[in-house]
């Protein structure tokens, strides 16, 4: 184990993309930095294929190595029992989040960080973090340790209705023609992805392709099972087990994911979370990889100018607060449909690809009027969805009317808006 600092103007707790990155950003801003992380640097973070936007990683100033690059965005084909949406160009590419988290971490030792590995954190003495390493005192300490880590503000339990079980893995292909076969019978062209939608509850995918020419496939399945469906490694397994042309393991992981919007607090004190720790995760399909680096840029953005913790959650929820708080109503209804009322939001084109597209992106859809008598129709011969489409309507404008005014003041209008979010997002 090594020693750790006695003092660092910003001490980060996590070493994965979100916690690389705030060392990254805080570093080349000219803080002294100390990033910790419990496991060994080289196992910190997702260690699966994940799916970032250009435009984020752009913004990030990230330029991802095309070894990490599990090619350009392909066309998605969105499967239900009885309806398919095909979002043919999007901006979302498939990266190897072991490369990114490797790249991140570089860039911050470049920077002059200092990262130690296998070093515990066992809580916070003021503006002291206390580790098994020793105490280090610092200006400013971030959490950027995920779901189930140190949790430096107490911040409040992610209900279990609120957490998608996740796998992803990439396994040799044993079998290309029968793998040809599998993918054809389902009507997807050869490097195409298929995203099957409700496998397991309204909210659930079971998403394949495959890459290298098909000398490797990646499956991806995410599901809640506090609402009694298996979890996401079951149906990945099951899907091994049924697919013979599946071959051996390569890589991946899994785990918890949280899907409710961000929390309203986001620092307190010398204190700030970012990345999972902070619930910033698009609630619509679980990726948080480009919201952590983003939220971790902001951070230090905000301070290296002389802001407050205070003006980067101002910041942060005026910008994003909005559309994450819009698809976690999408998600919550869409969890609660059954496989029927999926097919008949698909079919008739009230989910769109206009709309998907803008879900992968992580950006909210434009309704042209020329798209206004289609949907119309299709709501007309599906009066069952109406209600809860008119739902989540009023809560999409609520939460951005709601986000963009986000108090400066912790103390007169803070409470009254949060409770006017919880209000505006209940189901």
């Amino acid at each position: 184990m090594a020693a750790v600092p006695d003092a660092v103007d910003v001490a980060i707790v996590g070493a994965g993309t979100s916690g690389a990155a705030a060392a990254r950003y805080f570093a080349e801003r000219g803080a002294k930095v100390l990033c910790v992380e419990r496991r060994a640097l080289g196992e910190a973070g997702a260690r699966w294929i994940n799916g970032i936007t250009r435009a984020a990683l752009a913004e990030a100033e990230i330029e991802l190595p095309r070894s990490a690059r599990f090619g350009e965005p392909h066309p998605v084909h969105l499967v239900s029992d009885a309806g398919r949406v095909v979002v043919r160009t999007h901006d979302v590419i498939d990266a190897d989040m072991r490369a990114l988290v490797a790249l991140l971490q570089e860039q911050a030792l470049a920077a002059g960080a200092t990262l130690v590995g296998e070093t515990s954190v066992l809580g916070r003495d003021g503006d002291h973090l206390v580790t098994d390493a020793g105490r280090v005192r610092a200006r400013w300490i971030v959490d950027a340790s995920g779901l189930a880590g140190a949790r430096l503000l107490d911040q409040p339990l992610v209900g279990t209705e609120h957490l998608c079980a996740a796998a992803q893995a990439v396994f040799e292909v044993r079998d290309l023609d029968a793998a040809r076969a599998w993918f054809a019978a389902a009507g997807i062209p050869p490097g195409e992805i298929y995203a099957r939608l409700g496998v397991a509850g309204g909210f659930s995918i079971l998403n394949v392709r495959l890459h290298d020419g098909g000398r490797t496939v990646s499956v991806l399945t995410g599901s809640i099972p506090a609402l009694g469906f298996p979890s996401g490694k079951a149906i990945l397994d099951k899907l091994v087990r049924d697919q013979p042309w599946i071959g051996a393991r390569v890589f991946g992981g899994q785990g918890a994911i949280p899907l409710r919007r961000p929390y309203d607090r986001l620092a307190r004190a010398n204190v700030a979370l970012v990345g999972d720790a902070a619930c910033q995760v698009f609630p619509a399909h679980g990726s948080g990889i480009g919201a952590g680096i983003l939220a971790a840029r902001l951070l230090a953005d905000t301070l290296a100018r002389g802001g407050t913790l205070r003006d980067y959650e101002v910041a942060w929820h005026r910008r994003w607060g909005g559309l994450f708080a819009a698809y976690d109503a999408f998600r919550r209804w869409n969890q609660t449909m059954a496989p029927a009322q999926l097919d008949d939001l698909m079919s008739d084109g009230v989910l769109d690809e206009a709309f998907a597209r803008a879900g992968l992106d992580q950006t909210m859809p434009r309704l042209t009027l020329g798209a206004l008598p289609p949907k119309a129709r299709a709501l007309r011969r599906r009066p069952g969805l109406v209600p809860g489409l008119a739902r989540v309507a009023a809560q999409v404008v609520g939460a951005h009317v709601l986000s963009a005014l986000y108090p400066h003041s912790e103390r007169r209008r803070f409470s009254a808006w949060s409770r006017g979010m919880a209000r505006v997002l209940a189901v």
